[in-house]
């Protein structure tokens, strides 16, 4: 039987509310309790319908925490002193910041949110199999795959494929047999940016 800290924790872990030492803590107890894992995953489900079910335009509540989130990151990302002051790298292989969705195998990694131009870019990766269902585009949005293979409905795209989306359009179901990387170009009130820095 689940207690209700863990149900608690669970909550908090869909939301990527707890800090790296608890959420190592919770994936250990979650490892060895089933029941926990599928509440988890079931917890995981409803975020995802849920963030595809948001209108367009954020609430100005929500949308009040994600600037106050990416001032704190502003804050502590201080550039190096060789680099120069509005740069900023990533190294390719790095894997920090991937947030597993609510989609079972599939993960976004925020790479760089502006504000003041509307639009925010990410990574994207699907595992083989994983598969996201059909919806519709809160805002226009662009692709180009990266690596490994995506099908959208019947049309399958590889590695240097490019794809655009209209606001409003409808997407058949998202999926691949060996998985994927790809790069996507989102507007800032985008459900899956706000998913990416919460």
């Amino acid at each position: 039987m689940i207690s209700e800290e863990q149900q608690e924790q669970a909550s908090l872990y869909v939301l990527g509310a707890l800090n790296a030492k608890e959420k190592a803590a919770f994936e250990a107890e979650m490892a060895g309790t089933p029941e926990l894992r599928d509440l988890t995953l079931s917890l995981q489900s409803t975020v995802g319908l849920v963030a595809r079910a948001t209108p367009g335009e954020l609430p100005l509540s929500l949308k009040g925490k994600i600037m106050q989130r990416i001032d704190s990151l502003k804050e502590t990302a201080k550039p190096s002193p060789s680099i120069p002051a509005g740069l900023r790298f990533l190294a390719g292989p790095d894997q920090n910041g991937w947030k597993p969705l609510p989609i079972p195998g599939a993960f976004i990694k925020l790479l760089s949110f502006e504000p003041e131009h509307n639009y925010a870019v990410l990574l994207g990766k699907l595992g083989a199999g994983a598969r996201y269902p059909a919806h519709v585009n809160a805002g226009p949005e662009d692709f180009y795959i990266l690596s490994g293979e995506l099908f959208i409905g019947n049309r399958k795209l590889v590695a240097g494929d490019f794809h655009h989306a209209d606001k409003g359009s409808h997407h058949e179901e998202n999926y691949s047999v060996e998985g994927c990387t790809l790069l996507a170009v989102l507007t800032t009130n985008d459900p899956l940016v706000a998913f990416a820095m919460s």
